[in-house]
């Protein structure tokens, strides 16, 4: 959960400002896109293992 203490002399604008930043460095937008529609189980581990071998090529490609 992502707390703003509103500080002395601060503006909306800067608070809402302070408040986006904070939900975007904890995940918090990422995780609800996640969430937004179910995947079933098989669709992730495809898309993990499909990561992961995208992931494993580029690093063979890359010299040493």
């Amino acid at each position: 959960m992502v707390k703003l203490l509103v500080r002395d002399r601060e503006t909306i604008q800067e608070a809402v400002r302070r408040f986006r930043k904070l939900v975007e460095r904890s995940g918090l937008k990422k995780e609800m896109r996640r969430r937004e529609y179910y995947e079933k189980p098989s669709e992730a581990r495809r898309r993990s293992r499909l990561r992961a071998e995208r992931r494993a090529s580029s690093n063979r490609n890359r010299p040493a």
